[in-house]
């Protein structure tokens, strides 16, 4: 039985990535799934008011240890030379509760172009940076937890959470559960 957390979209802000590895101490997961867009901005958002993609590089490299980690549209070969977590990736698959979890960014596949999956697989992407599970071609889940540090559609910060085979939301401020 596995327990993981999910998040996406930091764009070099640390303030909230600090909030999330607090709530990551308390819940204590397998693993942390980072799908993409780890430190730099991205041309189309502004400057965050927190920016520090250094102090956002060491609290990653401070739980490289739990992170498995794919490549956003936002990250390049220059961010993997300081990140001790291995991020070039398109997408990682993981097997928990007898699922298989596909990871990607939301680039190249997303809810409506989903790569070739078994039946009950589940799809884990963030890029839109909007929240929201639900269910694809088939049976397969589709998950996005938002972004921590630059939502959008007016929703609040959010990440996600894999306990025991169920997907939830969450709000970043309180770990509280979020219904998209």
């Amino acid at each position: 039985m596995a327990r993981l957390m999910i998040l996406s979209d930091i764009h070099g802000c640390p303030k909230p990535l600090e909030t999330f590895f607090q709530r990551a101490e308390e819940y204590s997961p397998e693993a942390i799934l980072l799908l993409g867009d780890a430190l730099y901005h991205g041309p189309r958002n502004g400057v965050p008011k927190d920016y520090d993609t250094q102090r956002t590089v060491e609290l990653l490299n401070a739980h490289a240890d739990k992170i498995i980690a794919v490549c956003g549209n936002c990250d390049s070969e220059v961010d993997q030379m300081l990140l001790h977590v291995p991020l070039m990736a398109d997408y990682a698959q993981v097997f928990a509760d007898g699922k298989r979890i596909f990871l990607t960014h939301g680039h190249h596949y997303c809810f409506e172009d989903l790569p070739p999956l078994p039946a009950g697989s589940v799809f884990l992407q963030g890029h839109t940076h909007i929240p929201v599970i639900r269910h694809c071609y088939g049976d397969i889940t589709g998950f996005n937890p938002g972004s921590i540090a630059l939502p959008k559609q007016g929703n609040p910060p959010t990440y996600g959470v894999w306990d025991n085979g169920r997907l939830s939301l969450r709000l970043l401020d309180t770990g509280e559960l979020f219904e998209a």
